[in-house]
């Protein structure tokens, strides 16, 4: 079996392809189980959920056998957005979650998270933990004769069982929901997890409503359509006169908002307005968020502290400074006072109740919050040089020419990508020409030394 290694959501691949097969799905299963019973001293009790990815029942089934193999129970929740299972971990006062999905990621791929106890992510400990455990199990999930012999047996064996967990967490939603009153609502679920969610909450919501990409049948995720893929809603506002859209990715659990002008209301636009409106005085974003908005943010008092990229680790902050907002540009925001993890459909209801609480309309929001100009540029890369490829002298030489020009009016932000054998270059600054001439130039440079042989 390869090494598994967590990344920033979870362990990802092509599915079939290590480290995404089903032996090591069932591998993953046997080393998460044994981590959580040894945490709890019991056999731990998983609730598990996924997307609509044609591979997800395999992976599924094969982490939920190892699980099982392991003494542990499982709860199958089916089809659901990944913020709905960290929900339900806490709601059916379970021992963990799983997720088999690969989030905004290309059908082909699939992917598995784990949340531990209250459906909060696994600590970086915790999953090490379980890395170290899969590497001394090998492929099969077996280990040595001590550990078999240890292994339950007869009643001791897991068992899974249908959990019916949309009404609960439907529920949730609509506790925590504006009432729409009539307001056109144009919602694309990526025919994603949230595919079957989407009626049902808004229409309960009083909106008129316009369902887009909620037809799964397997392959369809992501392709053209959600919060990867935005201007497909952003027509469909435009042209049929609707009052907000709603874009969501494959799992849920982000969410892009398009305003009546047909302007893309990022998360840090809505960082800020919950901000304000809840009124916040710290709030937690990412590398990524925009300096614009953060000196929006501060001209009004409201303090932004920024971490690395990756929704634990802004939930990581949040919880060292006892604080309860915070969110990446994705779409990913954490209203910790209300849900354990980022919610998309949650994050949109929150904000329109917002924007109604406010007394001004969304646009007013988006026409007073000032957006630097900022662009991305993702380089391929090999896999194994990401980390090297980020600390190559020539590629930080021009990542240094680009924060000279910007000088205290922008910034230039690299780093691997948690995902994909990508590095990633954010530039901003008051420019959009130099914005996008600089980041060009970073990510040449990455491709030139990309292209050098590797040293060593």
């Amino acid at each position: 079996m390869s090494d598994v290694t967590f990344g920033t959501d979870g362990v990802r691949g092509v599915a079939g392809r290590a480290p995404m097969r089903a032996e090591d799905a069932f591998a993953l299963g046997v080393a998460a189980t044994d981590a959580r019973r040894a945490a709890l001293g019991a056999a731990p009790r998983w609730v598990m959920g996924r997307d609509t990815r044609h591979s997800g029942d395999m992976l599924a089934h094969a982490f939920a056998a190892g699980a099982m193999a392991r003494g542990g129970q499982v709860l199958d929740a089916g089809v659901l957005p990944t913020p709905a299972v960290a929900f339900l971990v806490r709601h059916e006062g379970a021992d963990g979650g799983v997720v088999v999905s690969a989030s905004h990621n290309p059908f082909e791929d699939n992917g598995i998270k784990l949340f531990g106890p209250g459906g909060a992510k696994l600590a970086d400990a915790e999953e090490a933990d379980v890395e170290a455990r899969l590497r001394a199990r090998g492929t099969s999930g077996g280990a040595d004769g001590a550990a078999d012999d240890a292994a339950p047996t007869g009643a001791a064996i897991g068992r899974r069982t249908a959990l019916d967990g949309a009404d609960p967490y439907l529920a949730f939603l609509l506790e925590h929901a504006p009432y729409l009153d009539g307001a056109r609502v144009a919602v694309d679920a990526a025919h994603g997890a949230a595919s079957a969610l989407v009626r049902p909450t808004f229409e309960r919501l009083g909106a008129r409503l316009a369902a887009l990409h909620v037809d799964p049948d397997g392959v369809n995720i992501n392709v053209a359509c959600g919060s990867t893929h935005p201007d497909a809603l952003r027509r469909h506002v435009l042209e049929g006169g609707f009052e907000v859209g709603i874009a969501l990715d494959g799992d849920a659990d982000r969410a892009l908002l398009v305003d009546a002008k047909g302007r893309i209301v990022t998360g840090d636009h809505v960082l800020a307005i919950l901000a304000r409106v809840r009124g916040d005085r710290e709030v937690v974003g990412t590398v990524m968020s925009n300096l614009g908005i953060e000196r929006w943010l501060a001209e009004r008092g409201v303090t932004m502290h920024r971490t690395q990229v990756g929704d634990r680790y802004v939930r990581d902050a949040l919880v060292a400074r006892d604080l309860r907002l915070g969110g990446e540009p994705s779409g990913h925001v954490l209203m910790l006072d209300v849900a354990p993890t980022g919610d998309g459909l949650l994050t949109a209801l929150r904000t329109l109740a917002a924007v109604r609480a406010s007394g001004a309309p969304l646009e007013a929001w988006m026409d007073a919050i000032p957006v630097y100009p900022q662009t991305l540029r993702s380089v391929d890369v090999p896999a194994g040089r990401k980390a090297d490829l980020a600390r190559d002298a020539a590629v930080l030489a021009a990542v240094a020419d680009a924060e000279a020009t910007l000088g205290d009016d922008g910034r230039v932000n690299l780093r691997p990508s948690g995902t994909e054998a990508r590095l990633r270059v954010m530039v901003e600054g008051r420019d959009d020409a130099q914005v996008h001439a600089l980041a060009d130039a970073v990510a040449d440079a990455i491709r030139r030394a990309a292209a050098a042989p590797a040293v060593g």
